[in-house]
């Protein structure tokens, strides 16, 4: 079946970096703005109980940000409106200072304008485990903040995370296509690559590959960046029309 939708890994995919780097300066950065609030390291506690709470939950009823907060304000002892003021104003002054971790290329919009004018749907399928504001200041950093994506996948606005099955079946709804009609395109052999195993495509996009080892997943082809550009220019292997 011919893909109707294209959905893009960000970190590490469209927007090349290390992943693992990255994460370990934003948690290191966020503590620090909360010291006069509460103990670094209990703050660091919480925001990763918070976050595994989020990948946890399979409760369709619930969005991530939801389930964030219901585990990570009692952890903290404070009430949101002491606490979130000092989230929001990092994510808007602190957070977008991080792009120098980042090696944005100009293939990301390349990739991602060519897939429009074919007439594909097309979505951003990052992990939705941080808010809104900070997704789109590294979709400032790829310098794709501004084209007309289908859905871009936020803790605000989803349900479930990477790597659960019910992520991808989320999006393909909102896409109204089925997920037979989907290809996933990241960097990561698991959580993007699991995909496959609801029937979508897969291509994984190497250069900053993540591979846990297991579990494994059906991988429909692989390359580039760059090839993966020329073979949707070209219309090739799984783009063919």
């Amino acid at each position: 079946m011919l893909a109707k939708a294209l959905l893009f890994d960000l970190d590490g995919t469209l927007l090349p970096m290390d992943t693992d780097q990255f994460i370990k300066h934003y948690i290191a950065e966020l503590a620090k703005r909360m010291e006069s609030l509460m103990d670094p390291n209990e703050f660091v506690k919480a925001l990763l109980t918070g976050t595994a709470a989020m990948i946890k939950n399979r409760e369709s009823t619930k969005t991530n940000e939801q389930v964030f907060e219901e585990t990570f304000l009692p952890l903290t002892s404070l009430q949101k409106e002491e606490i979130w003021p000092v989230l929001d104003d990092f994510y808007e002054s602190i957070f977008p200072t991080f792009s120098h971790l980042t090696k944005p290329t100009k293939l990301a919009k390349q990739v991602v304008e060519e897939a429009i004018k074919q007439g594909y749907k097309v979505a951003v399928a990052t992990n939705p485990l941080f808010p809104k504001s900070a997704i789109y200041h590294r979709l400032t950093w790829a310098e794709i903040d501004e084209l007309p994506f289908e859905l871009v996948t936020v803790y605000e606005n989803m349900a479930f995370t990477k790597p659960h099955q019910e992520y991808y079946q989320e999006i393909s709804n909102r896409l109204s296509v089925t997920p037979e009609e989907c290809m996933m395109i990241g960097n990561d052999k698991q959580e993007d690559m699991v995909a496959s195993s609801i029937g979508m495509k897969t291509f994984l996009v190497e250069g900053h590959v993540i591979d846990r080892g297991e579990p494994s997943f059906l991988i429909d082809d692989y390359g580039t960046l760059e090839d993966l550009y020329n073979k949707l220019k070209k219309q090739e292997g799984l783009f063919s029309k």
